[in-house]
């Protein structure tokens, strides 16, 4: 059977139907280099991949591991030939499009023939057809709920009296209780290995190592889970939304990084936590984002071929080749990979809904990179993200994603930025994320409006605004862009039913402060697209 790296599991598929069936793996130096990927992305791969081998072996299967300079199409089309195969190797159905795009040739050949993935806890009968208007997560979570019988009594109706408790889970935290340090794990002959390796074979890749902050080993994988269990969901719900400067990552179980390669799967964290002592936002809460958001994410990428159809007026073009997220405009280098990528890989979809203002796409600033921006909150996520390669979902959505909506950054440019320098990052997770969510840029496909804010909402969530050279409300510039946004785009928003409100107030601001909102975008955008800090001065 041929072992994807992201299917690093033996619970599911042919392998846990048949103990003596042989893996083929495959580790493709021009797949981990097809984009700048953070170098603790590539770490947690090779780790949890060689780890996974090593329990094939202990089960007495055997392995072959196909290792090289080309591309998994080419390392598996070589290892087929080697082992004399006389039938296809068998191959759960890949998660992300992408790969089922590379592998597409060699099913055509006979060479691997795909069986459905096992990995889901929800089908596409759960999903069923774009309903006018798209796709609503909460009206799915319901479907499933009651379909799995998830917190639920015996007539359907939600434990609780609520199907989602996410108007409690927005607490701002403020030290009370502890935050959790998040496990570490012992150097071990395999981790000296993997970091060598990477800072050798990948030393031209972005970001920091930090071999010993990885799960690698199913048990590593079960100790991250027991900590999150004990020490984070307890508090998850109320703080579910909240930042801070003093933890990164709060009470979030950091479980999504293996969570999506199959070291663990989805149906056991919800078996677990439903069992926990612990309160039912808290328990609701997590179980949301599982059987939630990262099953539906999953069904509108698959649904959308990637956002490639069923978009309406949104539509845009494919890029022809993966993005580097902005790297060589950040490193003052083109990125280069090592070979090139399969025919049939392309850049993904970049739907339009972002440009339609008139103004087109703003590239994705070097601040994304790590050059200082003057935004405490920009500044400190981003550090977070080159030294650990995570960061959660708030500060994902309401810090990156916000302000470079706010910029009207390019889409494309952005998603492929979280696809490098995310550990979690797939295509099916970033792009309806990006695309569908963060951005809006795909239009009400699976979202009814842009997740955007101003100062208020970061001051309220979280601690970046103390120590910030600009004072929420008075010289901040976010609030100021917030409303050019919403100027620039107001014929595509004002008739949206969820932004009547804020539209009104947009229709409300005098032409003096719509030139002022756009002057403070206009020197924000020239600024950090060049490089250079923001400044209180530079906008006066």
């Amino acid at each position: 059977m041929l072992v994807l790296p992201d299917q690093l599991t033996q619970e599911i598929g042919p392998l846990a139907r048949d103990p003596q069936a042989g893996v083929i793996m495959v580790e493709s130096d021009e797949w981990m280099s097809r984009r700048p990927y953070h170098r603790q992305r590539l770490a947690m791969l090779l780790l949890n991949a060689r780890e996974f081998a090593d329990e094939c072996r202990a089960a007495s299967r055997p392995v072959h591991c196909a290792r090289g300079s080309g591309s998994i199409i080419d390392l598996v089309r070589a290892a087929h030939r080697a082992l004399g195969a006389p039938g296809a190797f068998v191959c759960m159905q890949p998660a992300e499009r992408e790969m089922r795009a590379e592998l597409a040739p060699l099913v055509a050949e006979g060479v691997v023939a795909f069986v459905p993935h096992e990995g889901w806890m929800t089908t596409a009968e759960d999903f069923g057809p774009m309903p006018k208007g798209g796709w609503r997560m909460d009206a799915f979570y319901r479907r499933v709920r009651k379909r799995l019988g998830i917190m639920v009594d015996a007539a359907g109706r939600p434990e609780g009296g609520a199907w989602s408790f996410d108007a409690e889970n927005r607490e701002r935290w403020d030290g009370v209780p502890a935050a959790p340090e998040p496990p570490g794990f012992a150097m071990t002959a395999r981790r000296v290995e993997v970091e060598r390796e990477i800072n050798e074979r990948f030393a031209h890749h972005p970001g920091t190592v930090d071999v010993c902050a990885l799960p690698a080993t199913l048990k590593d994988t079960h100790a991250l889970w027991s900590w999150a269990l004990r020490d984070c969901l307890p508090h998850f719900g109320p703080f579910e939304d909240a930042m801070s400067t003093r933890s990164r990552g709060l009470f979030h179980s950091r479980i999504s990084p293996v969570l999506n390669v199959l070291r663990i799967l989805p149906h056991r964290l919800v078996q677990d936590v439903l069992a926990l002592d612990v309160p039912l936002a808290c328990r609701e809460g997590f179980v949301r984002q599982v059987i939630g958001w990262r099953e539906f994410v999953h069904h509108v990428h698959e649904a959308t071929d990637g956002f490639r159809t069923g978009l309406g007026k949104a539509a845009g073009p494919v890029a022809q080749a993966p993005g580097d997220g902005g790297f060589a405009r950040w490193s003052g280098r083109a990125w280069t990979a090592v070979g090139s990528a399969p025919d049939g890989v392309d850049g993904g979809a970049r739907p339009a809904w972002a440009a339609q203002a008139g103004g087109g796409c703003t590239p994705l600033p070097p601040a994304f990179w790590g050059a200082p921006s003057g935004l405490r909150c920009l500044d400190e996520v981003v550090e977070g993200v080159w030294a650990e390669a995570w960061s959660h979902h708030i500060t994902r959505l309401m810090v990156l994603g916000n302000i470079a909506t706010l910029l009207d950054v390019d889409p494309r440019e952005l998603t492929d930025w979280f696809w490098v320098a995310y550990m979690d990052a797939w295509d099916w997770v970033v792009e309806p994320n990006v695309l569908g969510m963060a951005t809006y840029s795909a239009g009400e496909v699976m979202t009814t409006k842009p997740y955007v804010c101003g100062s208020a909402y970061v001051r309220k969530m979280g601690d970046f605004c103390d120590g910030c050279r600009f004072t929420p409300g008075s010289t901040c510039p976010i609030t100021p862009m917030y409303w050019a946004f919403l100027s620039r785009h107001e014929a595509s928003l004002r008739e949206n039913p969820r932004m009547s409100l804020v539209m009104g107030s947009v229709r409300k601001r005098s032409a003096e402060q719509r030139r002022g909102d756009e002057r403070v975008a206009s020197i924000v955008r020239e600024l950090l697209v060049h490089g250079k800090p923001i400044t209180v001065e530079a906008l006066r």
